[in-house]
């Protein structure tokens, strides 16, 4: 007998939310979506199922459980239009930060399953990380910048992490004296407004000297193991990645849902332009709703090279093509596309690049 559920949220955490439910527990059915009283921007319907409002004569079953499936910082807000309406508190249940790792690990995990592959995270490499403190030189840039709010989570940097201040040819001001910043060498600085992180990984690519290099940001880290780095010495790894991220219903929709669909078929285009023989590969890839977000990677610096060669031209070419927006968010087009290209790239080669994923923090 299935149990109907409601997920309160109707954005992509939501969406996100409603699959990994749905998918883990073949019991459950998400009835309707829920959304605090007087929201308009939502359709009617999302995913073939309602999108109720939050109130006492909309008809819900007060009974049922209800998934917070959006930020943290809305979940008091909801619980108590919830509970106001008679749902239960302890029916209510924050989809925080660890609920959602653990869905999402254990979904992918059965996806790749599903698949007939193997869904390898770096903590679980056991005796591969026992000399991870002598491989050769390995560093894990932070791109931060002079602009960024101020933290109040602490956070105790790994010792293989480096500050890299990222649009420095844009202010004199710097985050510290000697940060080492992204406007020396062969550098794309003074696009940071639009490209934001990715002129991090343009200087790494160009200028970095380390064996293995990464990217991270200043409020997102890599939870990396002790040893992490024998991954690389063993063997058993050429990259690092996020765990992969489900958006709904597709790669592609998601993108073109959330920003400019015009920008999506004018990337899509010069990635033809730029390698014709993975036309179809790239659609297939897109269709799905599997990514690793965020930007974020520790590689080899050979590997690096090669995704950096992939992924540059097609951004720079598109960039060239689309120009500026007005809205400051979606003028950061290259970064959302370039997520979805580095996990095309590393999927599409996942056979020539041994792949093992990591999870990450969020830091407020």
């Amino acid at each position: 007998m299935s149990e109907n559920v409601y997920v309160a949220g109707a954005s992509s955490r939501a969406r996100t939310t409603k699959e990994y439910l749905e998918y883990l527990y073949p019991d459950i059915r998400v009835c309707s979506y829920v959304v605090s009283p007087g929201m308009t921007d939502n359709d009617d319907m999302t995913d073939g199922i309602p999108v109720m409002s939050i109130t006492a004569d909309a008809g819900l079953d007060t009974s049922a459980k209800v998934y917070l499936g959006m930020r943290g910082v809305n979940f008091a807000k909801l619980t108590k239009e919830l509970t106001d309406i008679g749902f239960l508190p302890e029916n209510v249940i924050p989809v925080s930060v660890e609920l959602d790792t653990s869905l999402r690990n254990r979904y992918v995990r059965g996806k790749f399953e599903d698949a007939g592959r193997s869904f390898v995270k770096i903590d679980e490499l056991g005796a591969a990380l026992e000399n991870g403190d002598a491989t050769a030189d390995a560093c894990i840039y932070t791109a931060s910048s002079v602009f960024d709010g101020k933290l109040s989570d602490p956070y105790e940097p790994l010792k293989e992490e480096k500050i890299l201040q990222v649009g420095a040819a844009l202010t004199a001001d710097r985050l510290f004296s000697g940060v080492t910043t992204d406007d020396t060498g062969e550098n794309i600085s003074d696009m940071n407004r639009q490209f934001c992180e990715l002129t991090g990984l343009y200087w790494i690519w160009k200028n970095a000297p380390e064996d293995i290099a990464g990217l991270v940001h200043y409020r997102r880290h890599f939870l990396l193991p002790p040893g992490w780095m024998g991954a690389f010495a063993s063997g058993e790894a050429d990259v690092i990645l996020p765990v992969p991220l489900y958006v709904a219903p597709s790669l592609e929709e998601n993108y073109r849902e959330r920003h400019d669909p015009a920008d999506w078929d004018i990337m899509m285009g010069y990635l033809e332009e730029y390698h014709p023989e993975e036309r179809d590969t790239a659609k297939r890839f897109f269709a799905g709703g599997l990514y690793s977000p965020c930007n974020m990677l520790i590689a080899r610096k050979a590997v690096l090279d090669d995704l950096c060669g992939f992924l540059f031209p097609v951004i720079f070419a598109a960039a060239e093509k689309i120009g500026t927006h007005d809205d400051k968010y979606q003028n950061r087009y290259p970064g959302f596309m370039s997520e979805r290209l580095i996990s095309y790239f590393f999927e599409s080669r996942r056979d020539r690049y041994r792949i093992v994923y990591a999870d990450k923090n969020f830091l407020n």
